[in-house]
């Protein structure tokens, strides 16, 4: 079972998948990816650290390589989240390695229990500037809708409640 949930940023992604992993039967596993580049993101980690203690989830810090941690983690998987990996694969300068790096996450996927995949929607608002965000849209956009596709449950988050996609 792949559950995938978009929403807007601070739209309740992230306390909707881990309600649902906690329903699930066996031990789950957390995929982190975000990066603490600096102090503002250092204090959301820590904020997202709090709200998962005491759920026994085995954590796994993994900012590129999705494909590496579903191969270490075990049946049942969150991943959080798409948006920042896709910051990461920018940041980093592996654009060129995404395709590859998206199509192995997904084969990964389908080996698992059950996966709850989040990201961000960020294709409901205007056509930003500037080229560079125009080219991390585009690449989340891709990721977000390959996922999508594979998914057997698809949630959109507005102002905290889920509505069903798919």
């Amino acid at each position: 079972m792949i559950v995938f949930i978009s929403g807007g940023v601070k739209s309740g992604k992230s306390s909707r998948a881990l309600k649902l992993a906690r329903e699930w039967p066996g031990p789950v596993s957390f995929i982190a990816t975000a990066e603490a580049l600096d102090d503002e993101m250092k204090k959301r980690i820590e904020r997202h650290k709090a709200e998962r203690a005491g759920l026994g989830f085995a954590t796994f810090e993994e900012p590129l390589d999705l494909a590496a941690a579903l191969i270490r983690s075990g049946g049942y998987v969150l991943v959080d989240c798409l948006t920042m990996w896709v910051n990461n694969i920018m940041y980093h300068g592996r654009e060129s390695d995404f395709a590859a790096m998206l199509d192995a996450f997904i084969e990964g996927l389908r080996c698992k229990d059950g996966c709850i995949v989040v990201s961000n929607e960020t294709g409901l608002g205007n056509i930003p500037a500037d080229e560079l965000t125009r080219r991390y849209n585009l690449l989340l956009a891709e990721a977000n809708r390959k996922i999508a596709a594979v998914a057997d449950h698809v949630e959109l988050m507005v102002a905290g409640l889920p509505i069903a996609v798919k």
